[in-house]
């Protein structure tokens, strides 16, 4: 039996992407690999001044993944028509362009706090749709 765990997950509890977040790291062969954290918006609750308590929450969490499952990498996976990022949005109007602000600020603040709290962890951002393919988004 493998005991190598590899990341932690960061996803939404959006019940609408559970299947689809699961499906996705079952493809990329992560099934049993991996912790995860599940919180609303994902990195929009876990950066946003909104949400402010629930950062130290995910970082002790992290910090507790990398210790017991010697984790090297957090998988961040946001997605679109969230319902974090539109209780978050400054602007009147909710579209694409102010949805993947929200969602590239949170992934630059969260890479922010990855380079200063865990220098040797590596991190990737996606977006995923609501048909559950997934993007690559660098932060």
């Amino acid at each position: 039996m493998n005991n190598k765990y590899e990341a932690m997950v960061l996803s939404c509890i959006d019940p609408r992407f559970q299947h689809k977040v699961s499906s996705y790291l079952s493809r990329r062969k992560l099934r049993g690999k991996y912790s995860s954290f599940t919180i609303a918006g994902a990195a929009v609750g876990v950066t946003h001044a909104n949400f402010k308590k629930w950062q130290k929450t995910f970082i002790e969490n992290l910090e507790t993944s990398i210790q017991m499952h010697k984790i090297n990498k957090l998988i961040v996976i946001n997605h679109k028509d969230c319902g974090a990022a539109k209780l978050v949005n400054e602007s009147k109007q909710f579209n694409d362009i102010n949805e993947n602000k929200i969602h590239r600020e949170s992934f630059q603040r969260l890479k922010k706090i990855i380079i200063k709290k865990f220098p040797r962890l590596y991190y990737e951002f996606h977006i995923m749709t609501l048909k559950g393919s997934i993007k690559s988004f660098d932060a």
